[in-house]
């Protein structure tokens, strides 16, 4: 694959710390990083693989910075892994026999619903309150759920992941993103070996934003352990907005 121009690295680089840095806070990264990889030319499926290995740094860091604050219980997360990982393969599968047109239009109205109800119920995700559901119960059906979603589509599943956590699993914003990402690391992670098992990923401009996401990510975890829920919970709501937006304005340029 040609390289491309060694001045833009830098910025590369800088692109990946920004969205490194939201992601780890309130996810919705992919909305920074993606239009970039997207306008220096590279092919769609080329941008697509790139973005989740550059992305995959970012998650893994986060989930070391929350693991290391104690906001993840080892269990949870086990079954939530594999439930994750099996989704997010049959997505990928399924991906290249379905056509995901559907998914464009009716995402971004999902996504305007998390919103209106955060907006609705201005103290939820400050604390914890009781589970609707039982763990193993709750992270195997979204990890199949959203897994599945994540290797066939995937713009907003952070997003989904986080107000399912916070809804149905009583967790603080805080809590739930520390789960989101544990998630999404999962879910990049199975996409990505997809991907490079095609030849559809640019190791170089990869790796660079990827250097920039481990340093981002670590920076945007520590803000949201410091500040805690109250911080998270508005940023959470812009970047559901941006990728909202981004959604609709793909869809209205096609």
């Amino acid at each position: 694959m040609s390289d491309l121009a060694p001045q833009l690295y830098p910025l590369l680089f800088l692109v990946g710390l920004v969205a490194g840095l939201v992601d780890a806070v309130a996810g919705g990264g992919g909305v920074i990083s993606l239009p970039v990889l997207l306008n220096l030319g590279l092919p769609v499926q080329v941008a697509l693989g790139t973005n989740k290995l550059q992305s995959s740094f970012g998650a893994v860091m986060a989930v070391f910075r929350y693991a290391r604050h104690g906001l993840l219980d080892k269990r949870a997360c086990r079954v939530g892994v594999i439930a994750t990982l099996a989704g997010a393969l049959a997505g990928a599968a399924t991906v290249r026999v379905v056509d995901a047109r559907f998914l464009e239009a009716a995402i971004p109205w999902l996504l305007g619903a998390i919103v209106i109800y955060t907006l609705l119920r201005p103290k939820v995700g400050e604390g914890d309150h009781a589970p609707r559901l039982g763990a193993p119960v709750f992270f195997t059906v979204f990890g199949l759920g959203l897994g599945f979603y994540d290797g066939f589509f995937g713009p907003g599943t952070g997003s989904f992941w986080t107000i399912a956590l916070v809804g149905l699993m009583g967790y603080n914003f805080l809590k739930a993103t520390a789960y989101t990402k544990v998630m999404n690391a999962t879910s990049n992670l199975a996409s990505l070996a997809i991907f490079a098992v095609g030849g559809q990923v640019h190791l170089t401009a990869g790796l660079v934003m990827g250097a920039g996401q481990l340093i981002g990510a670590r920076l945007g975890a520590g803000l949201a352990i410091t500040r805690g829920a109250r911080f998270v919970r508005p940023v959470f709501i812009c970047m559901v907005l941006a990728v909202m937006a981004r959604l609709l304005y793909v869809r209205l340029a096609n």
